[in-house]
Parts: structure tokens; sequence; C-alpha cells
């Protein structure tokens, strides 16, 4: 009978976990405050901090001060917020899918006036709250004291102290780490973590200090406790700025590197499909903004091997397609490609391609006569040529995309620009725009002897730098 009893009792709780609800129940009330008919949102985060929140659901207070919002659906979780109408009484909480919780809320001692039913890991969550406005003050205490500092050694037992209320905080959150582990609370504390580059010198192999040791090893330590696999992460301030700064700081800038970094990072959110999203949006919109040269290769990368492959889940078949038009128009002039061929004609009519420029550098300026951009640069890059640019190989091949003919001769003449190739398109039989990517300008490319593209991009403070880089590469490739 007993042997009966405890597989009628195992069989219960599968099937108690079996049929766990999904969504959330959130019972609120203020006690403090007079709220009946009183509009109140519930919002989460999505990667970003403050003041960036998206609205989960609203509703009204009833005439207790109360009001409940529930949902049927699953939910990611992770760190949700209650908003008051006024938009400035708010607190934090945390949600797991099917929580069903009471909250009551003294808005006089926001965020740690919460006294929560139903749910244990939120009250642990006041509590840290509790430790880290008491953190703060010390904090403030101690930044008094360094300003009361009258000598280096009074400085520097101040830090001292600072030093150990950091290693309490860390020890507070490891702790928590170790005793709830994958609560959300504790993959929080984990994504937080920054690692501690040990102390003392450090020797590379033949006996030099190692000074990149502290970089290399806080980037090779800087993921150790973050959980890929918890897309309840990406509903929480802490992502955003976690791999902004990995990939903003931390990786090389270079095309090569980042497409290395990227591959490492979405493999390990592969199959969390929050998680996996939100980082290859990411990855993509930052390589598509990026002010580095050359790194729209890395958002042509990304789009082919992702996007066009079936990743972007989320995307309807016409914003994917935004996507690969503009992967089309960028493709062909990614740093390295042979410039695409344009032909176009001079004032007398003379058609000239630009292959058959010969110069050991070919600068191609695509600008137009009226654009006030164009007219503060051109000069300036007239300037540059003349005074190191030519000497270095450079011949300028001129595009004026609009404008009316007499205008754009009248400027060449008075900024004196009679040295450049300047040409033309009447009939638009080049498409220089698409091979180009032209839709603004001045835009400004740097050719090489085989009319491969060096840079991009460029104004005149630039392209005697990139001549530089790709010489001293060139260079260093030949000695190797």
């Amino acid at each position: 009978m007993k042997k009966i009893f405890l597989l009628a009792g195992l069989i219960a709780s599968l099937g108690f976990s079996a049929v766990a609800k999904d969504g959330y129940k959130i019972t609120v009330k203020f006690t403090d405050l007079k709220l009946k008919d009183s509009l109140v949102y519930l919002a989460h985060y999505y990667g970003k901090p403050l003041p960036t929140i998206y609205k989960a659901d609203s509703g009204y207070f009833d005439k207790n001060n109360t009001i409940t919002f529930t949902s049927a659906e699953s939910q990611i979780g992770g760190i949700y917020i209650i908003l008051l109408g006024n938009h400035s009484t708010y607190f934090e909480f945390l949600l797991n899918n099917g929580d069903d919780m009471t909250i009551t809320a003294t808005s006089k001692d926001l965020p740690t006036g919460l006294e929560f039913k139903g749910s244990p890991e939120n009250e642990r969550f006041v509590a840290y709250q509790k430790y880290l406005r008491n953190f703060g003050s010390k904090q403030q205490e101690l930044q008094k004291e360094i300003g009361a500092a009258k000598t280096a050694s009074d400085t520097a037992a101040v830090r001292a102290k600072a030093t150990v209320a950091s290693k309490e905080l860390i020890k507070y959150r490891m702790d928590y780490v170790r005793n709830y582990p994958h609560s959300l609370l504790a993959n929080i504390f984990s994504a937080l973590w920054i690692p501690t580059v040990p102390e003392g010198e450090h020797r590379l192999a033949n006996g030099n200090i190692d000074s990149t040791f502290p970089y290399t090893y806080y980037k090779k330590h800087y993921w150790d406790m973050f959980d890929f696999t918890d897309d309840r992460l990406v509903q929480t301030p802490i992502y955003d700025t976690k791999i902004d700064e990995y990939f903003n700081k931390l990786v090389l800038p270079t095309v090569d590197s980042m497409e290395r970094e990227s591959d490492t990072i979405l493999a390990k959110t592969r199959g969390h499909k929050e998680i996996f999203k939100y980082t290859l949006w990411w990855l993509t919109r930052n390589a598509e903004n990026s002010k580095i040269m050359g790194m729209d290769e890395l958002f042509v990368y990304l789009v082919e091997k992702y996007f066009m492959k079936g990743d972007a889940y989320w995307l309807s078949q016409e914003d994917l397609q935004k996507y690969i038009d503009r992967v089309q128009k960028i493709a062909p002039n990614v740093l390295g490609n042979v410039g695409p061929e344009i032909e176009m004609q001079d004032f007398s009519g003379k058609k000239i391609k630009l292959s058959s420029v010969k110069a050991k550098y070919t600068m191609l300026v695509f600008w137009e006569p009226s654009c006030g951009h164009c007219q503060k640069e051109l000069p300036q890059l007239d300037s540059a040529y003349n005074a190191a640019l030519k000497a270095k190989g450079v011949k300028v091949y001129a595009i004026r995309t609009e404008d009316d003919p007499q205008k754009w001769q009248d400027f060449i003449k008075e900024h004196h620009l009679e040295d450049w190739i300047n040409v033309y398109d009447p009939e638009h039989l080049s498409d220089y725009r698409s091979k180009y990517d032209v839709y603004s300008t001045p835009v400004i490319y740097l050719l090489d002897e085989n009319k491969k593209i060096i840079g991009k991009r460029l104004d005149h403070s630039n392209v005697g730098q990139v001549i530089e880089m790709y010489e001293r590469k060139a260079k260093s490739a030949k000695a190797n």
C-alpha cells in the first residue's frame, strides 16, 4: 500500500507540473495613495535601461487602490515595472512565467516599501534592494571622506574602504547565485558580474612583461558568468549595455574580428529564441550604424549568413526584403572589391571610363554644386589634394550627381578644380547610385592602382591617413 501511495503521489506531482498555468496574475495595492480610477501601467525592460521600457498591460485602480493584471499567455519573464499614470511613481519586480502574486506597496518608501505574497524570490529581491540602498549610503559617505582627505595616505585609506565594500557587494551577489542557482535574480547577478584582473606582473614566454594582459584577461573572461540560455535576461536593463561594451570597446574593430566574435556569441544563444533574436538584431544594427570604415561588410555578412537563411524569424517577408535590398546595394562596394566600372562624360562630351584613369590612387568623389556640405568639403578636399595627396599619386575622378551644368562649371572654375577629372552622366546610363550606394552627397571613395576599394565614406581629413595605413600594411605584408 505504501508503494502504491508513493506512486500515486509521484503521478500527482507530475500531473501538477504538466498543467502548470502559463501567464501571470499580479495584484497590486497601494496603502498610502488614493488611486481610484487612476491609470497604471504594467511594463517591462527589453535590453536597454530606463527610460526605455515597453507596455505589457494597463488599467485603472479600483476604489480600494487595487488592480489585478492577468494573462494566460506564456511569458518570457524578466524585470517588470508597475508605473503609475503620473509617470514618476514606479517600482520594479521580478516576473516568471506562471507567477501568481500580490504586491502591497507604500509609495513613500519605494523601492523597498513592498510586501509580496506568493513570490519568495521577490521577497529576496526587496531584501537586496534594501542592502543596495545601504550600500549606496556608505558610498556617499566615502565620497565625502575622499573630499575631506588632506593627504595621499588619507585618500588611500578611504579607497581601501571602498574596495572592501565593493567586494562585500560582489560576495552578496555570488552567495545568492550559489544558494538559488538558475533563478532569475541569480542569473541577473551573474550577468552583472565583471572579471577582476589578477594583480601583479604577468610575463610573456620570453620573460618580457605582458602589457596587454589586463585587456586579454578581461576580454577572455567577460562572458564567464552570463547565461546565454536564459531568455529572461533580454527583458532586463543589462544585456544591451553588456554587449555594447564588448563589441564596441573590447573586440578589435576589424571586420574579421567582428565576424568571428559575432558568430561565437550567436552560437551561444542558438536555440534560445528571445536572446538569439535580440543578439542578431543588435549585431546587425550595430554594424549598419557603425562609424568605422568597412563595417558595412559585416552588415552584409550577417544578413547573408543569418537573415537570408531564415534566422530572422520575427521579420515579415516585406521587412526581410528590405534587408536583402540593402545588402544588394552595399555588397558591390565593400572594402577589397574592385570598384564597379562607370563611364561618364566631361564638359566637352568626351566619355571617360573609371578604369581608364591611370594612377597609384584614384579618389572617387560624388558631389553636387548646390549641396551645402559639398560646398564646404570640396575646397578642403582640393587643399588636401594639392598639399599632399597629389604627390602621393592621387588623381580625382569627380562626378556631378545633380544640379544645373552651368552651376557645376562655375563652381569648378571658382574653386580651381580644373586639375580634377570632372564628369557627369547626362543620360543616366552608368547606374552609379546603386553601384556605389550614393543617395546623399558628398560621397568619397579611395581606390588603389588596381581600382580596388581601400577607403569609403571619407573626407578631406582622413584620405591621407587611409593611404598611409594602406602603404604601411602593404610594406609589412611584403616584409613578411
